[in-house]
Order: C-alpha cells, then sequence, then structure tokens
C-alpha cells in the first residue's frame, strides 16, 4: 500500500512540474520559424560584406551563400545545415567546430582554410580548392573524404598540418596519392 502512495506521489510531482509547459504550449505554441529561423528570405541581409566577418556560433539553415566571400571570417562552431555556398571563398576562415550537414561546398575555395573537429557528413566538396586546408578529426562521409584526397595538397599556416594527413588518406582503403605535377 505504501508503494502505491509513493509510486502516484511522484506521479504528481512530475505532472505539478510539467503542468505549465504543457499549459503554456497549448496557449501559445511554437511556430516553425522559431525552429528555423534562417529562412531563405533573409539571406537578403547578408549582401554586406562577410569577408573576415565574426560569425561564430551563428545558424544558417537553407541559406544560399552562393559566390559570397567569407574568406578569414570566423565561422568556428557556426551551424549549417542545406545551405549551399557554390563558387564562395572560405580562404583561410576558421571553420573549427563547424557543423555542416547537407551543405553544397562544390567549386567553393577552402584553402588554408581551419575545419578541425568539422561534422560535415552529407557535404559535397566537388570542385572545392582545398590547398592548406586542415581537416583533422573531421567527420566527412567516406565518397567525399576519397574524393578530397585526390587533390589533397599543401599545409595550413596556422596549425602546420599537411591536408593529406588532415584528411588521413594513406589509411583509405584504395587510396591512391595524388601524382606530382610536371
Amino acid at each position: 500500500m505504501v508503494s502505491i502512495f509513493s509510486s502516484l506521489h511522484k506521479s504528481f510531482k512530475r505532472l505539478f512540474i510539467f503542468l505549465p509547459l504543457i499549459v503554456g504550449l497549448l496557449i501559445n505554441p511554437i511556430s516553425a520559424n522559431a525552429l528555423y529561423p534562417s529562412d531563405p528570405s533573409s539571406v537578403d541581409g547578408l549582401k554586406e560584406d562577410l569577408h573576415g566577418a565574426d560569425l561564430q556560433n551563428n545558424e544558417f539553415v537553407k541559406y544560399d551563400l552562393s559566390y559570397q566571400d567569407l574568406g578569414e571570417a570566423n565561422l568556428q562552431g557556426a551551424y549549417m545545415s542545406v545551405t549551399t555556398a557554390k563558387n564562395s571563398s572560405f580562404k583561410s576562415a576558421n571553420m573549427k567546430d563547424l557543423i555542416a550537414y547537407a551543405v553544397r561546398f562544390d567549386n567553393a575555395d577552402l584553402s588554408d582554410a581551419n575545419l578541425t573537429n568539422g561534422e560535415l557528413m552529407k557535404s559535397v566538396f566537388d570542385g572545392a580548392i582545398i590547398d592548406g586546408a586542415d581537416f583533422t578529426d573531421a567527420n566527412l562521409d567516406l565518397s567525399q573524404r576519397k574524393s578530397l584526397c585526390e587533390r589533397a595538397s599543401g599545409t595550413n599556416p596556422q596549425t602546420g598540418v599537411n591536408t593529406i594527413d588532415s584528411l588521413e588518406c594513406t589509411g583509405l582503403k584504395g587510396y591512391m596519392p595524388p601524382k606530382p605535377k610536371a
């Protein structure tokens, strides 16, 4: 009998804790825009020069960053999802701890960028320039890692790490080192 009262007491205690939350959500529900504030129409606010901008911990969800100059920008800890950054420049950008899920970096300039600890799953780097980029401990899809290894070259000037080493190319099955340029 004591265990039933103890169980009921815990249940009522949980109910009283969550009751204000439930009532609050019923009165004022969360809108979809609150979950994804970075809608494509807000890109107009990005027409300013972003070169060297401090964008640390900013969110870019469904943005079109094509042809933007984000060179030397601080994107540490930023979050990008379903975003396109085709033909953009991230030259020498601080992209440590960047979360870039399903981002298109096609033909982007990532030379000398620091992508250490980046979560780059489902992102595509077709034709991206990665000379001197540091991908140390970055999570990439295997197909993208192999593709990047084929054109990896240079050493990151800030970290001193070779791009080919940061991508761990020598440990990949079926990896063929790039042929030296004549």
